[in-house]
């Protein structure tokens, strides 16, 4: 995104900057793209640069504000172009600083897991749950961003958060928790060891891969253990397997000659791998050469029950 070109003295821009990490990860968790959230801040801060200071109360709340609709009108529109997307669609894959995964609720937010629960959720039902369960805001400051009354917000985080807790991984696990069950995977499939990746593999374990239609992948879920393993079987043995951190969690970026062909994140449930991700999509690796900042913003008071 291209920066406010305004003096850093100016308070429009002081105050854009000083919340854009929050105002993007709003903008990425509603839309899993980080391209698509990086224009939202665009258009937040084209309208932000034209808001009078004076008549706002609380900047913060009011930037979330616009960033969200934003969010919410291009998630409207990317929803009908992902039904015509070739094979499965998966988030954007970030690269995440070690910190990240500190704060507990927003690494598993920006899990690929998670993301992929919330893209079952309706625009107004996603917004809803990742301002109240995320960012920890009030049903009145929610409905200023969705257009809802706030009893009607209520209705909606309610049933939102069903939708999700039926849906996200079972227990709680551990960035320490993934890296050592990726850590064999990763030698298993670095040696071949189809018995070892058997072990870490869930009999369920459902393989997703992304290509976008530009380069070879699957287009629809790969299930089973045995299958998933004969698939993983494929990657070159000239490949090297690098382990990252990818929205908050370990994962592994697979290199080709140096270039990176792949991000695999995984899920994990009762130890085993219960879900792979494998974004192949060019479109989608560019955020794997540097980190990108993602955070909740500044603390926030103990919200009313």
């Amino acid at each position: 995104m291209r920066e406010p070109s305004r003096p850093t003295t100016d308070p429009a821009t002081e105050t854009f900057l000083a919340h854009r990490n929050l105002l993007f990860t709003v903008a990425y968790e509603l839309l899993g793209s980080a391209a698509d959230a990086e224009d939202v801040l665009q258009e937040t801060w084209l309208r932000w640069a034209d808001v009078d200071l004076a008549t706002v109360r609380e900047r913060r709340a009011y930037l979330v504000r616009i960033t969200t609709r934003q969010a919410l009108s291009r998630l409207r529109t990317l929803r009908r172009r992902r039904e015509s997307y070739v094979g499965p669609w998966l988030p954007e894959p970030l690269l995440t600083a070690p910190d990240v995964a500190d704060d507990v609720e927003l690494a598993e937010s920006v899990s690929m897991a998670m993301l992929l629960v919330m893209e079952t959720l309706a625009p107004t039902e996603r917004a809803v749950f990742v301002l109240r369960e995320v960012f920890d805001l009030a049903y009145d400051e929610i409905a200023a961003a969705v257009g809802k009354r706030p009893d009607a917000v209520r209705q909606i985080a309610h049933r939102a958060r069903a939708h999700v807790s039926a849906r996200r991984p079972r227990g709680a696990v551990s960035p320490g928790e993934t890296h050592g069950v990726l850590a064999a995977f990763r030698r298993a499939v670095e040696t071949g060891d189809v018995s070892g990746l058997l072990g870490v593999l869930a009999p369920d374990v459902v393989l997703l891969t992304d290509g976008g239609g530009v380069v070879r992948a699957a287009t629809a879920p790969v299930a089973g253990a045995g299958t998933v393993a004969a698939v993983l079987g494929r990657i070159p043995a000239a490949a090297e397997l690098r382990p990252v951190r990818v929205n908050g969690f370990p994962a592994l970026v697979v290199l080709l000659d140096g270039t990176i062909d792949t991000v695999l994140a995984v899920r994990i449930d009762d130890g085993l791998v219960t879900g792979l991700y494998a974004v192949r999509n060019p479109d989608k690796l560019s955020r794997l050469e540097r980190e990108t900042a993602v955070s909740r913003g500044f603390p926030l008071p103990p919200r009313a029950q």
